[in-house]
């Protein structure tokens, strides 16, 4: 196992006084691998839990150095089961039994709003010496399998707990994500160990808009952890020569400097270690580069896609390193525009000239390396082939952020019409691949990202059809099944709106980004006829 590269915590001291200002209980960083070891691998590759993500996430029921001592004492033993052994030491997780029954006579927008307090959790239930990094408030998980706090899917929960009054939520949230980037420098994919060594879409800047909009804060109070987060970014920018590439930076060949997803670790996921180590044996390549483009392609939230596959390739060519991806460059130049912003608001007029400049530089990468004239979208630039991706839906990033003049967002919207709108919203990608986040199906954040820049740049018409169809899809799920789900069939299935397929787990139910985005767009709609659809009632 490779270690986490140093840019992936803040030191010790630092980490210590975040935790003590913010009153929680300082993080151990070491990660299940590291702290188990071949107890680790061993458990993985033994398929002791279904799920990989299982023992990831157990509680140990003594100090891990002695479970990993009594391992080691006894594994050699003629009786040693290691399931037995397992079951002796660690007490899985399971989402907390809250006794939540869907009501038949519930609006969908009254289950969503029931729904927040079944999402949520509360640091004083962490157990401790679990994977779980102590946060100073609640939080809401996305449900299912995943119940701990996730990066760039919080901000799509958070514009529906506006619209369901939880502005308590919001604003520990927001108090969460600046500890968690004053501690370590950056915001990791979720508050567990083993995430530590990546991020994910930088949207803290899109939720301190958020928390201004709505008055919970004055954005210019999060400016140091939106410079830190720039800083984690940035990271080797300065001393890169065109053509090269450090961290999550490149530096394109006529100098402009753009940016790309990353993962420290070159070892497989622990959440999804036996699949890592099945999916590198089909490659030819290395198993260490293998293990980085995956983790790489978590690190974007689009887990996995076509997107990050190289031609005509699957799941074991992922290449996610040698992209320049469109809409984590737009949400930089979001993040950019913000600090100068608010360090003009602050007085500090030559670091909002600074990064005034960086911002206006961006916007001119971004036109430069990421327009396809041809398309008529942004797009992802291919560093390896030096050409540009196909289009997906990830182009709508550009009309969100407002890096698009109204000649190119008019062209964007037309793809967005002619390529990607489907049956039941806005789909993924063109190619069908058997991963999630490819056709068929379609993500809350997506529908959100291309209706809210849609919308900016006065394309109504198309940002109220794919809501229509957006919404028309929740509901006639939720009819039928009395849920919602984190991903769902954009096509026509013939026998109603169907949950999502492909991936490596099954199919989950909550689920946060979903219930937020739909509840946002209930509330912009009042009349959409969505709100009528009531729990398991066609």
């Amino acid at each position: 196992m490779t270690r986490a590269h140093p840019s992936t915590a803040a030191p010790r001291n630092a980490e210590q006084l975040a935790a003590r200002a913010a009153g929680v209980a300082p993080a151990d960083n070491l990660s299940p691998a590291d702290r188990y070891q071949e107890l680790f691998v061993a458990v993985q590759t033994g398929r002791v839990f279904a799920d990989s993500k299982t023992f990831v996430d157990c509680v140990p029921l003594q100090s891990p150095a002695s479970i990993l001592d009594a391992y080691r004492a006894q594994v050699s033993m003629p009786e040693f089961d290691l399931a037995r052994f397992v079951r002796a030491h660690f007490r899985p997780e399971h989402p907390p039994d809250n006794g939540y029954v869907s009501d038949p006579d519930q609006t969908l927008v009254a289950h969503i709003d029931g729904l927040w307090n079944v999402l949520t959790r509360q640091p004083r239930e962490h157990p401790t010496l679990s994977s779980l990094l102590p946060l100073p408030g609640q939080y809401v998980v996305p449900g299912g399998r995943f119940g701990e706090m996730y990066y760039w899917d919080s901000y799509f929960t958070m514009v529906g707990l506006v619209e369901s009054g939880r502005a308590d939520l919001m604003q520990s949230m927001a108090d969460n994500f600046a500890y968690l980037i004053d501690t370590f420098g950056h915001v990791p994919n979720g508050n567990r160990s083993y995430y530590l060594s990546r991020s994910q879409p930088p949207l803290f800047t899109l939720m301190v808009d958020l928390f201004e909009t709505h008055g919970l804060c004055r954005a210019v109070q999060y400016l140091p952890q939106l410079r830190c987060e720039h800083a984690f970014w940035m990271e080797g920018a300065d001393a890169l020569a065109p053509g090269d590439a450090h961290l999550h930076c490149v530096r394109m060949d006529d100098g402009r400097v753009l940016n790309r997803y990353w993962d420290t670790r070159d070892a497989p996921r622990e959440e999804m270690y036996l699949e890592d180590v099945s999916t590198a044996r089909r490659s030819a390549r290395p198993a260490a580069e293998v293990y980085r483009e995956l983790r790489a392609a978590a690190a974007s939230g689009w887990d996995f896609s076509s997107r990050w596959f190289d031609d005509d390739g699957d799941l074991a060519s992922t290449r996610t390193t040698s992209f320049v991806p469109v809409d984590l460059n737009c949400f930089l130049h979001a993040l950019e525009a913000q600090i100068a912003r608010l360090s003009r608001r602050s007085g500090e007029v030559a670091a909002a000239d600074d990064f005034d400049a960086r911002a206006r530089r961006r916007r001119e990468a971004i036109d430069r390396w990421l327009w396809d004239e041809a398309a008529g979208a942004y797009c992802d630039y291919d560093r390896l082939r030096g050409r540009l991706r196909p289009p997906c839906a990830a182009t709508a990033a550009a009309l969100f952020v407002g890096v698009a003049d109204r000649a190119r967002a008019a062209r964007v919207a037309d793809c967005l019409r002619a390529q990607l709108l489907d049956h039941g919203g806005l789909g993924t990608t063109l190619v069908a691949s058997g991963e999630q986040w490819d056709r068929p199906n379609g993500w809350a954040p997506l529908q959100w990202l291309a209706i809210g820049g849609l919308e900016r740049y006065d394309h109504r018409v198309l940002a109220q059809e794919i809501s229509r169809r957006w919404l028309a899809t929740v509901g006639d799920l939720y009819k039928r099944e009395s849920k919602l789900v984190e991903k769902y069939v954009m096509g026509p299935t013939g026998d109603g709106a169907r949950g999502g397929h492909g991936g490596e787990y099954p199919l989950q139910d909550g689920f946060g980004w979903t219930n937020g985005v739909t509840r946002k767009l209930l509330h912009q709609d009042p009349r959409d006829p969505s709100h009528h659809a009531r729990a398991g009632r066609r």
